[in-house]
């Protein structure tokens, strides 16, 4: 089952990258209390996520947080410590970046995609979502191949 809007996130472990290394965190606790501008890509360094989707959420940051954004994350399937390097290389300290290496969380939130043909095994849907205190109050997921609903600019329109 795909998770609509209207429905509490599943809780699961992700791993924030931080400069004291990993750090563990449940999503619940996380997304508690507060407005979150989430969004997924399938990799990081891949060239659409790199070019596009999070430099996007980078250049719009201030326009989200004035429209009550508490906080912007985004979700790949990588390790914290990719996620963490590919924030240094594109991203900024805008974005907070939450591992979800093994899958759990895009598997609970049924927004996988099989990219074994390109060598990159389960991986997450690309997607957008507003999450305000754990529940879903907006997700815009991309059709395979595109990139049009989950960018910033879409999301600011939303809020």
């Amino acid at each position: 089952m795909t998770i609509s809007k209207g429905d509490k996130l599943p809780d699961v472990k992700l791993v924030k990258p931080t400069s004291d290394g990993p750090e563990a965190v449940q999503s619940s606790d996380f997304f508690a209390g507060r407005k979150v501008a989430l969004f997924a890509v399938p990799g990081a360094f891949t060239p659409t996520c790199s070019a596009k989707h999070l430099p996007g959420y980078v250049d719009k940051a201030d326009e989200l947080k004035a429209k009550g954004v508490d906080e912007i994350a985004c979700t790949s399937v990588n390790d914290a410590f990719v996620l963490g390097a590919w924030n240094k290389a594109d991203g900024g300290d805008e974005i907070t970046m939450l591992a979800d290496g093994s899958a759990e969380f895009a598997k609970a939130l049924g927004l996988t995609a099989d990219m074994s043909g390109y060598g990159m095994g389960t991986r997450s849907n690309r997607y957008s979502m507003i999450v305000e205190d754990g529940v879903v109050t907006e997700i815009n997921v991309e059709n395979p191949g595109e990139f049009k609903v989950s960018s910033a600019e879409h999301m600011l329109g939303q809020l």
